[in-house]
């Protein structure tokens, strides 16, 4: 972004995210002085940025909606937004697979024509179908293959899609209906809990930590729950569970995307758990 004259002797820009200062010698200061926080160019810039990161935050959340719910995503709306440097920094490097789950490669660039990748060979190439999915890494066969494919590759995702942490059922669990293993955690307030699972993108409702995924069709709900008292009472979490059409599901018809997104909230809002520390005398 260009420097702008704020009227007080400094000129303005946005820098990495942030607005900074810079003297009428070119100097870029280490702070923005005071007085130029009062003048309209600051208020005007202060607005923009909080603008952008809105709007950066808006654009990741998307593309994290793409890969829980499984949607087939239209060729055209990436080709669409990938000009804007937000959705260009959540999109770059993500795996992509065409509608019929084949992978395609890593997304590096997007136009009119199809979506540039980097196949799994290393080359490039151009997908031109009308859809393509951005799968959940637990549905990745060769996930750890992947993984290192990547690092050799240097590819760093924003969107943490590939190192996301995927977490798979234990087949003697097939018939629970509920996992105890994050029940049990302390938290001293309720607020605490409730801000750790919001915080980190979670939703609450009736006493629960909830995470909705929509796989094969079908609405999966996981529920955690950490108490409905009031935000001021201590509380104590209890077990997960998956909850389709009504109904709660044995671990052994969870798909693999909501066992693992539900596993996931479950492990973040327990590791934030009172832990008493033993003493010795």
């Amino acid at each position: 972004m260009k420097w702008i004259p704020a009227g007080s002797g400094h000129e303005l820009s946005i820098r990495a995210g942030r607005i900074v200062a810079r003297s009428s010698k070119g100097r870029v200061l280490k702070a923005v002085p005071a007085a130029t926080k009062k003048t309209q160019t600051w208020k005007n810039l202060d607005s923009a940025l909080s603008f952008l990161h809105q709007h950066d935050v808006e654009a990741g959340q998307t593309v994290e909606l793409w890969l829980l719910r499984s949607l087939p995503v239209p060729r055209a709306v990436i080709a669409a937004v990938w000009p804007d440097e937000a959705w260009r920094s959540w999109l770059t490097d993500l795996v992509v697979a065409t509608a019929d789950g084949t992978l395609g490669g890593f997304l590096r660039a997007a136009d009119e024509a199809g979506l540039g990748v980097v196949d799994l060979d290393g080359e490039t190439a151009r997908i031109s179908d009308a859809t393509v999915l951005i799968p959940h890494p637990a549905t990745l066969a060769d996930l750890e293959g992947l993984r290192e494919f990547a690092a050799e590759l240097g590819i760093q995702q924003r969107f943490d899609q590939l190192f996301r942490e995927v977490h798979r059922p234990d087949p003697a669990q097939a018939d629970h209906t509920t996992l105890e293993d994050w029940s049990g955690g302390t938290f001293k307030q309720l607020r605490f809990a409730t801000g750790r699972a919001l915080a980190a993108g979670f939703q609450v409702s009736g006493g629960y930590v909830v995470c909705p995924v929509h796989e094969d069709g079908e609405l999966v709900t996981a529920r955690y729950w950490i108490g409905a008292e009031a935000p001021e009472l201590e509380t104590e979490t209890g077990d997960l569970h998956w909850v389709c059409a009504d109904r709660v599901l044995p671990v052994g018809q969870v798909g693999p995307v909501a066992y693992s997104e539900g596993v996931r909230m479950a492990a973040h809002v327990y590791a934030g758990r009172t832990v008493e520390r033993d003493t010795d005398d």
